[in-house]
């Protein structure tokens, strides 16, 4: 896991930056910044007005009285979206985009959520139960 970890934060870094310096080179140093800049303000955009949309469904699940699991989900992958959008590069801001858009944010919902019982099947992830 901390090989993992380890390689996240120091190859994706760097295979960001050596395409941002190629895509620089192609359209020149400004038009690369700009493309960063616009990409984090969309993103923002997005981010809030799809977490806002999902705060009033959750809102309006527990109305109703039910349990919004997949809308937890469905929050958390929007803020993690938002916050990779934050990070300056082109292959995080397409995996960011890709959780603002409500498609493919359910199929990684839906992929997460079988990985999670395949490792809860096989005991690798234990959980609790709390009494109401």
């Amino acid at each position: 896991m901390l090989f993992k970890l380890l390689l996240l934060f120091i190859f994706v870094p760097l295979v960001e930056l050596a395409l941002l310096v190629y895509i620089g080179t192609l359209i020149g140093p400004w038009y690369t910044i700009l493309i960063v800049v616009v990409t984090g303000i969309v993103g923002a955009v997005l981010a809030k007005r799809q977490g806002t949309a999902i705060v009033n469904r959750i809102r309006s699940s527990l109305e109703q009285g039910t349990m919004p699991p997949d809308e937890l989900i469905a929050g958390a992958l929007v803020l993690i979206g938002g916050l990779v959008l934050l990070t300056p590069g082109v292959i995080t801001d397409i995996c960011g985009f890709a959780l603002l858009i409500p498609r493919t944010r359910r199929a990684v919902a839906g992929w997460l959520r079988r990985a999670v019982q395949r490792r809860i099947e096989r005991g690798e992830v234990n959980y609790w139960r709390i009494r109401s």
